[in-house]
């Protein structure tokens, strides 16, 4: 079943619809910044290479690895009082800290506690690229095929070029501008209806803008590659139930269509989930529940117009860095520079990251796994990529105090 522009008549079942409006993956435009993992060049500038393939071998996670049940097992390690001060003035409302997949560390303040939800912004969007590789994993869908094959209404115009990649690394060539961003969130009940109708202003492959529009129109090619299936029903089956993360729920618009760019609830130990399941490539307590080769293509560089940007995920790869600090709620933006993310912690590591500095930070060659969710730090320079990341290796390398 393919799809002209959007049309919402699922069952909306399941999943709580938390607000459409809601002042999802921005505050008047869109979040995130970035992240690293395996390394490898794919859809670049101007001539975009149709796929990324991995150039750094994938951290081979320990044989026997330690999954959380309903409740994560814990572990005593570091000192953990400068870091948890720090976060804690900044208005986070909790931090999870996992190593070697034990719970070593969580903290709740500013009206955080353990089991309460909290937005996550454009963290929906990496959640968002789990689902499309499921898919892809089961030939439901192929990453450089264009997304016309889902998408009708696109085929025969200048839309009929822009490939699954280039939605997922941000080089789809769709119009974008902070207006745009500000009219789909805010005052459009269908979202997807807008994302798809949007014009396309070059081809695609060429530059690098981070754009909730485009993000947005993966609710219609994960519809249409589920067989007209409920994108947050199949959210919660593939990936909520089988991780364990009972406290997390899916965002709709007004026309009850899934946001995939932003609007997901959860907490730190849930999100820990998400980046345990990235750290092990994929494996969840004996479960393939993505493909290793997946996970190395969303946390692999995929432009060179940022290299710090892989498949709707962040990482650390060196060359040119685009941080989009006004689409994470800052009033400026950082020009670009040449460099790593955050080069005080391992090439390895990436992100997950939405709207005021919310983080899911995994680091394969220390088997660690960091989440932080509260409110925007005041300044861009507080909870970054880096300072946020290496808090957490050095205070994993202290004695417990």
């Amino acid at each position: 079943m393919t799809r002209s522009v959007r049309l919402a008549s699922w069952t909306r079942g399941g999943l709580v619809a938390a607000a459409v409006m809601l002042v999802a993956a921005c505050s008047a435009s869109s979040d995130d910044t970035g992240a690293p993992r395996p390394s490898a060049s794919a859809q670049a500038s101007t001539s975009a290479s149709p796929t990324a393939t991995p150039t750094t071998a994938a951290t081979t996670p320990p044989p026997a690895a330690t999954f959380p049940g309903r409740q994560w097992q814990r572990a005593e390690a570091g000192d953990w009082g400068r870091l948890d001060a720090d976060l804690r003035r900044d208005g986070s409302t909790c931090i999870a800290v996992v190593k070697d997949g034990r719970l070593v560390h969580d903290a709740y303040w500013n009206g955080g506690a353990e089991r309460r939800a909290g937005r996550v912004y454009s963290i929906t969007k990496s959640l968002t690229s789990l689902l499309v590789g499921m898919q892809v994993d089961e030939g439901a869908l192929a990453l450089d095929a264009p997304a016309a094959e889902q998408v009708e209404s696109w085929r025969g115009t200048d839309a009929g070029q822009v490939t699954v990649r280039s939605l997922l690394s941000m080089t789809s060539g769709r119009r974008w501008s902070e207006a745009d961003d500000r009219r789909m969130i805010r005052s459009t009940a269908d979202q997807t209806a807008f994302a798809v109708r949007a014009a396309q202003l070059s081809p695609p492959g060429g530059e690098w803008v981070y754009d909730n529009v485009a993000a947005q129109t993966l609710e219609a090619v994960l519809d249409d590659a589920a067989d007209g299936g409920d994108v947050a029903q199949l959210a919660r089956q593939r990936l909520l139930e089988p991780l364990g993360m009972r406290d997390t729920t899916w965002a709709r618009d007004g026309a009850g269509n899934a946001l995939t760019y932003s609007g997901a609830e959860s907490t730190c130990l849930d999100l820990a989930r998400v980046g345990h399941l990235m750290l092990n490539e994929g494996r969840w307590d004996g479960r393939q529940l993505l493909s290793a080769d997946m996970v190395a293509q969303l946390t692999t560089s995929s432009s060179d117009r940022n290299a710090a940007y892989g498949l709707l995920w962040w990482t650390n790869t060196s060359g040119r860095i685009v941080e989009v600090w006004r689409q994470a709620g800052f009033a400026t933006d950082r020009a670009p520079y040449e460099g790593r993310l955050a080069p005080s912690v391992p090439a390895d590591a990436f992100w997950a990251l939405g709207y005021g500095n919310q983080y899911i930070a995994v680091v394969p060659s220390e088997g660690v796994v960091a989440v932080r969710l509260g409110s925007r730090p005041a300044t861009p320079d507080r909870v970054t990529f880096d300072s946020f990341t290496a808090g957490v290796l050095e205070a994993l390398s202290d004695p417990p105090g």
